[in-house]
C-alpha cells in the first residue's frame, strides 16, 4: 500500500499552518507536538500508520467552515476523522495534511417524536442515540458491532450497517438529512425531516462517500418504534456449508429476520471464552437469528425457521426466553472481533459482500485459501445479506506474515467480485481496497466517480489517496478527446 508522495513544501510550512489554524480554533483546539499526534497515526486498520502534520479539533460549524476555506486557499490537504474506528484506513492521516477531528461535536440537538427523527452532531456515538430515546419507546436501527464507540458521522461516511441491517437497512436507509461543509467552506443542507426531498439525491451521494466530498456537521436520523417482541435463537450446524444453505432457505421462504448472523467454529470458541453467552462450542457453524414484531408473528416465524434449520441438519437449537438472554446471544456476536484478538497477536478484518446463494462455495474457498497461505481465519459475518467479515489471523512480528495476510485478503475480495458480489459491504474502500477497485470497475467507471469528486472538491484536497487507485487532476478528467483531428459527435452544436 502506497500513499501519495508528501509535498515537502507543505511540510516546511508547518509552523505557519499551525499558527493560522490556532487563530481559527484557539486554546487546545490544535495539536502539533509529536506526543499529541501519536493517537491520530492510524484508525482501526492499525497495520498502517502515518503521523499527520497537525490535528484540528473544532467545536462549531463556523470553525469547520473557516478551517476548510483556509486550507483550500493555502493548498493544505485535510483528512476528516470521527472516532477512528474505521477498518479500511479511511481516516489514515497524511504526513503533509491536517486531520480534522470531529469528536467535540457530541451533542444530541433535538428528538422529534412527532416526526420520528432525531437531530444529532456527528460525534455522537451510534449507541447513544438509541439510549437517548429508548425510554420513549424508540430506537435507531443500524447497530455496528463498534456502536459503543463509532460515531454517527463516521457511520454516514462509511454507510455502516450492523446486525439488524437485513430487515432495517444500512445508514442510508435510516438517514433523513445532513448538514455538510464543503472544502471551500460553504455550508450545505441536504434532505430534511421528510421522507423525500426535491431534486437530485445528493444525500445518497454523500452517504458512503468516505470523507471525500465534504465534512458532516449535523445528521437527522430516522427513529423506529421498539418492536413489541424480539426473540433470538441459536442454531448450531455440523458444517459451515449447511449453515450457509440454511440462510438461503430462510430468505427463499419469504422470512426476513431482524438479524441473521453467522460464526464459524474458531469465532464461536473465541466469543464464548470471552463473553460466556452459552454458545455451542462443538458446532462447526452457528447462526444467530432474531425475529421481531407482534408476539404471534414471532412465534410462528420462529417455528418456521427452526423447521428449516433442522431440515438442513441443525443439531443444536436454543430460543431466548427473556430479554436478558436475547441480549446475551448478541453480546457474543458483537464482541467477536475483540474476542478473536485474544487468540492471535494480530488479525486483518475483511469486508466483502456476495449473493447469499454463494455462501457455501465462498466459505469453502476461504478455508482452502487459509491452508494455502498457512494462516488461520475466523469467519464472522452478516449472513442474511451476504456481508462477509473473515478475520485473518497473523503475527506482525513474524517477517512476511502481514504481507501474506494482505494477499490472502485480496484473494478473498477478488473472489467476492467474481461470484457477483462487491468489494465492501460497510467498512468502505479507504486505502485497504483502493488498489482492488480495478477488479470491480473499469477506467470509465472510475473516471465518472472521480468527476463527481471534482464537483465537490476541485482541488482534490479532501482525504486524497483514498478509494481511487489513481487520482487524476480534474482538468485531465474534463478535457475533450480529439481522435484523428476530429471531435466526438461533430454534428452537435458547440457553444
Amino acid at each position: 500500500m502506497k500513499m501519495p508522495v508528501p509535498d515537502a513544501s507543505t511540510i516546511a510550512r508547518k509552523s505557519e499552518i499551525v499558527r493560522a489554524l490556532r487563530k481559527i480554533v484557539p486554546g487546545e483546539g490544535v495539536v502539533s507536538d509529536a506526543d499529541g499526534l501519536v493517537p491520530f497515526e492510524s484508525d482501526g486498520l492499525s497495520a498502517y500508520r502515518q503521523t499527520p502534520l497537525a490535528v484540528v479539533l473544532p467545536e462549531t460549524v463556523e470553525q469547520v467552515s473557516r478551517v476548510l476555506a483556509w486550507c483550500q486557499a493555502n493548498s493544505v490537504k485535510v483528512v476528516p476523522r470521527g472516532a477512528g474506528t474505521s477498518l479500511s484506513g479511511g481516516a489514515l492521516p497524511l504526513t503533509d495534511g491536517v486531520v480534522l477531528g470531529m469528536a467535540k461535536f457530541n451533542r444530541i440537538l433535538e428528538v422529534d417524536h412527532a416526526n420520528r427523527c432525531a437531530v444529532v452532531q456527528p460525534g455522537v456515538t451510534n449507541l447513544a442515540i438509541s439510549q437517548a430515546v429508548q425510554a420513549d419507546g424508540f430506537y435507531y436501527a443500524p447497530d455496528p458491532s463498534s456502536q459503543i464507540a463509532c460515531t454517527i458521522g463516521g457511520n454516514v461516511a462509511e454507510n455502516s450497517g450492523g446486525v439488524h441491517c437485513l430487515k432495517y437497512g444500512l445508514t442510508t436507509n435510516n438517514l433523513l438529512g445532513c448538514e455538510i461543509v464543503l472544502m471551500n467552506g460553504e455550508v450545505v443542507r441536504l434532505g430534511g425531516r421528510g421522507y423525500d426531498a426535491a431534486g437530485y439525491d445528493l444525500l445518497g451521494v454523500v452517504t458512503g462517500s468516505e470523507g471525500l466530498l465534504g465534512v458532516v456537521t449535523e445528521v437527522t436520523v430516522r427513529l423506529l418504534p421498539t418492536p413489541e417482541t424480539a426473540r433470538a435463537m441459536l442454531l448450531g450446524f455440523p458444517s459451515v456449508e449447511a449453515a450457509g444453505a440454511c440462510v438461503a432457505d430462510v430468505i427463499a421462504a419469504g422470512i426476513i429476520p431482524a438479524g441473521m448472523e453467522m460464526m464459524d467454529r474458531p469465532a464461536i470458541v473465541a466469543a464464548e471464552a470471552f463473553v460466556h453467552a452459552g454458545y455451542p462450542t462443538e458446532a462447526e457453524a452457528l447462526l444467530i437469528v432474531e425475529l421481531d414484531g407482534p408476539e404471534a408473528e414471532c412465534a410462528e416465524l420462529s417455528a418456521a425457521v427452526l423447521e428449516i434449520a433442522r431440515a438442513r441438519g441443525a443439531d443444536y437449537a436454543r430460543v431466548s426466553e427473556s430479554e436478558a438472554e436475547r441480549l446475551a446471544f448478541w453480546a457474543g456476536r458483537k464482541a467477536a472481533f475483540p474476542a478473536v484478538g485474544r487468540i492471535a497477536p494480530d488479525y486483518y478484518c475483511m469486508d466483502g459482500t456476495i449473493p447469499r446463494r454463494e455462501l457455501p462455495r465462498v466459505l469453502a474457498a476461504i478455508h482452502q485459501m487459509a491452508k494455502a497461505y498457512g494462516l488461520g481465519v475466523a469467519n464472522v459475518f452478516h449472513a442474511g445479506d451476504g456481508n462477509l467479515h473473515p478475520l485473518i489471523l497473523y503475527d506482525a512480528d513474524k517477517p512476511g506474515e502481514l504481507e501474506r495476510a494482505e494477499q490472502f485478503g485480496a484473494e478473498i475480495l477478488k473472489l467476492c467480485v467474481a461470484v457477483g458480489g462487491v468489494l465492501t459491504g460497510e467498512h468502505g474502500v479507504g486505502v485497504e481496497k483502493r488498489d482492488l477497485m480495478g477488479t470491480m470497475f473499469d477506467d470509465t467507471d472510475l473516471a465518472c466517480q472521480q468527476r463527481l469528486k471534482c464537483a465537490f472538491d476541485p482541488d482534490l484536497l479532501l482525504n486524497p489517496g483514498k478509494v481511487f487507485p489513481v487520482l487524476h487532476r480534474c482538468a485531465e478528467l474534463g478535457r475533450m478527446h480529439v481522435h484523428r483531428g476530429k471531435l466526438a459527435f461533430p454534428e452537435l452544436p458547440r457553444f
